[in-house]
């Protein structure tokens, strides 16, 4: 059996956001154009998907400071 990988400080933030939103990681693949499997691998450092991060940071209003600020925690 797999281990789960863990998220990147990046998939923190947005697992808080989505709570915070009441939204699902489906309904935010859906907003974004992506499998939600595809998303969950972003969130979880397994695959790149760097052109996706723009997208997915304006779909959950979350400015790069936020993102900044969490990292240098």
């Amino acid at each position: 059996m797999k281990a789960r990988k863990e998220l990147t400080p990046l998939g923190i933030i947005v697992k808080k956001k989505l709570i915070e939103l009441n939204k699902t990681q489906r309904s935010l693949a859906k907003d974004i154009g992506i499998n939600e499997f595809f998303l969950i691998n972003i969130l979880r450092g397994r695959q790149p998907g760097k052109q996706y991060i723009p997208k997915i940071l304006r779909a959950l209003n979350i400015n790069s400071e936020e993102i900044r600020t969490e990292d240098e925690s």
